[in-house]
Formats: C-alpha cells, sequence, structure tokens
C-alpha cells in the first residue's frame, strides 16, 4: 500500500505517475521542446528533466555536461554563453531554458536534476521566480546539492534523496535525510527492484519513483509491485500499459 497523502502538492496524483523522462526520446530528441510538446499532448502531467548552468549563468535543460553526444560538440555547456547554445541544433531541434518549460507547460509538474554544483543557485532562482515551488521536485546524484537546494528554498520544497538511498536499498536500515520521495533504478548490474525494498521505503512513507523503464514486461513488474512512479523514454508504450492495467488518469 502506498503512503498516505502529504503536504507536497507535487505529489497529490491519484494513481501511478507516469513521467516522461528527459520527455521521453521515442518522437524526438530528449529534453527538446518537441519531445515535451508530445508528452503533455497525450496526457502527461509530470515531466523530467536536468539542467546545467551555461557561461553567463542561464539555466538550460541539458543531460549531459557536454554537447559531443548530441551536437558533436565536444564543448562543455558551461563553458558556451547562452547565445550560442541557442543556435545550436541536433536532428533540427534546440536546446531549451528550463523557463522556456515552466512558461510553456504552466499546468506540468518537473521532476528536475541538477547535474552540477553550479546548477544550484540558477535553479533556486528560477523556481522563485517562476513561483514554481509547489510544481517541482528536485533530486540529484548529489546528497549535498539537494540539501543546498533544499536549504534555500525551504521545506516545502518535493525532494528525493541521492545516492545514500539507493545504497540503502540494499541495506537494512532507514532511508537518511527527510524526504517525501525516493528514485529508485528498477536495476541497477545485478541488483533488481523488488517487492521488499518497494514496501521498506513505502513504510517509510516514501513515494517510490522508478527509473527508466522502456520495456513492457518491466511496467507492468512495476505495477504490480505497486511503485507510486514510473519514469520512461517511451511516453505511449507506458501510457498503453497503464491503460491496460486501469492506473492512467486522464
Amino acid at each position: 500500500m502506498s503512503p498516505q497523502p502529504n503536504r507536497f502538492a507535487f505529489l497529490d496524483f491519484q494513481s501511478i505517475i507516469p513521467f516522461a523522462h528527459r520527455g521521453g526520446t521515442n518522437v524526438a530528441p530528449e529534453n527538446t521542446i518537441a519531445s515535451f510538446d508530445h508528452a503533455v499532448s497525450i496526457g502527461y502531467r509530470y515531466l523530467e528533466t536536468d539542467v546545467h548552468r551555461s557561461a553567463d549563468g542561464e539555466l538550460v535543460a541539458f543531460h549531459d555536461d557536454n554537447l559531443s553526444r548530441l551536437a558533436g560538440d565536444p564543448r562543455l555547456i558551461s563553458d558556451v554563453g547562452w547565445d550560442e547554445l541557442s543556435e545550436i541544433r541536433f536532428s533540427g531541434h534546440s536546446i531549451p531554458l528550463l523557463s522556456d518549460l515552466l512558461e510553456r507547460f504552466p499546468e506540468a509538474r518537473f521532476n528536475i536534476d541538477p547535474k552540477a554544483d553550479s546548477a544550484v543557485d540558477p535553479l533556486v532562482a528560477t523556481i522563485r521566480k517562476h513561483d514554481a515551488i509547489d510544481r517541482v521536485c528536485v533530486g540529484a546524484f548529489s546528497d549535498q546539492r539537494i540539501d543546498q537546494v533544499r536549504s534555500k528554498l525551504g521545506p516545502q520544497l518535493c525532494t528525493s534523496p541521492g545516492p545514500r538511498a539507493s545504497a540503502s536499498a540494499l541495506l537494512p536500515w532507514p532511508v537518511p535525510g527527510d524526504h517525501p520521495c525516493v528514485s529508485l533504478p528498477n536495476t541497477m548490474g545485478a541488483y533488481r527492484l523488488g517487492r521488499r525494498v518497494v514496501r521498506r521505503f513505502q513504510s517509510q512513507g516514501y513515494r517510490v519513483h522508478v527509473w527508466t523503464v522502456n520495456d513492457e514486461a518491466e511496467m507492468h513488474r512495476m505495477v504490480d509491485l505497486e511503485v507510486d512512479g514510473i519514469m520512461t523514454d517511451d511516453c505511449d508504450l507506458l501510457k498503453q500499459v497503464l491503460q491496460a492495467r486501469g492506473r492512467w488518469v486522464d
């Protein structure tokens, strides 16, 4: 059984939350306006993205710390100014600002991963500027980074813990920190998320969000485990699975 409703508006959803991971990648490249547009057009209300700070302080929605994989450019995001970043194209698509996403999708909720320490202050400023604290959740592969964001925005910010939580999934003691949800991989090496771990987190008051699930059978397995959220790159497939299981909310 999932935890009882809590004070965080971000988690106010009456079924398994479907997350469009980086907006989804089955229609358009990750973290592009087109990918987020598609997810929202088919009914996704929860979007996941990553952020980096540009050389001149702008906060861009982009996963990697460099432009090599998507744009064939070896430079670091942090070394390039926004004027130049905004002109870069990959498969005809451009890099958006987080501000652009918050403005374009005012009804959407965003799970945001600040990928570097330099992204913390501009992320805090962007959330404040858009009065978006009730519709964002911040998580990262750095417990210190999460703590920094939370210390600046206050305990009303929805957060998920970092690596300590993933490690504690394999250990018999409580999850460290005070967070309303936890984001876990469905597999990691030989580790495979199971019912015992899901129940243990939920019994401690956590909502369990799982990433990144792109296989149909594994999606069904996550539903059977009664997780609270599923992140996917294949938004159409996850919607089909949740509809078939009676867990999709229009």
